[in-house]
């Protein structure tokens, strides 16, 4: 299918409407529910829950002492790219004790953003690991908090031991139009690979 106009979504096209699942991954706290908020159509679905006392010795808060909630299934949101191309996006939860979840959501998954924080590379590492054994494309989004540091992207590449063929891109997952362009970076990835990446897994 030709997705030529993707980033004007007030361009007509002829033909239906594709739609095609993408992933939302990262680590805990990585901006992943906030991207899906940001950038969903529709009033999305959280599956946010409190995080309690309880959850001290089981959950990692190193970096992020301050996040009062937590995904606890997926997150569920849907954008038109245009009026040819609708992403459902799925976020996946963080925390390790719900990674037990994640061989369902990708099942049928078109392509995946990885959110990264700059501040805790490593807990991307799973996410990035998972997209590889699943062989899902996937594009890299590096989440900029308000005390993250500036550094180069090859150094960033380097770090999380990604090829160069994979996409690197910052984003502010709170503003829409940037989440839009984490999206978007995704598709360009996916078509510059093959037509045959466009067919659901």
């Amino acid at each position: 299918m030709d997705f030529k106009g993707f980033d004007h979504p007030d361009r007509r096209t002829a033909g239906g409407t594709r739609s095609v699942k993408v992933m939302i991954a990262g680590g805990f706290g990585t901006g992943k529910t906030t991207l899906v908020r940001s950038v969903s159509d529709i009033k999305p679905l959280t599956t946010e829950e409190t995080l309690t006392q309880a959850s001290v010795d089981v959950d990692d808060l190193i970096g992020v002492a301050d996040k009062q909630e937590t995904t606890v299934s997926l997150d569920f949101g849907k954008i038109g790219l245009n009026d040819e191309l609708v992403l459902y996006l799925f976020g996946t939860p963080g925390q390790e004790r719900f990674w037990f979840l994640w061989n369902g959501l990708f099942k049928g998954a078109l392509g995946a953003v990885v959110l990264v924080d700059t501040r805790r590379l490593a807990s991307s590492f799973r996410a990035i690991e998972e997209m590889e054994r699943q062989d899902v494309p996937f594009v890299i989004a590096l989440n900029v908090f308000p005390d993250s540091q500036d550094h180069p992207v090859e150094e960033i590449r380097d770090a999380l031991d990604i090829p160069e063929n994979t996409p690197v891109v910052t984003c502010d997952a709170r503003d829409r139009n940037s989440s839009r362009d984490v999206l978007i970076a995704l598709i360009r990835h996916l078509r510059e690979r093959s037509d045959s990446v466009l067919e659901p897994r």
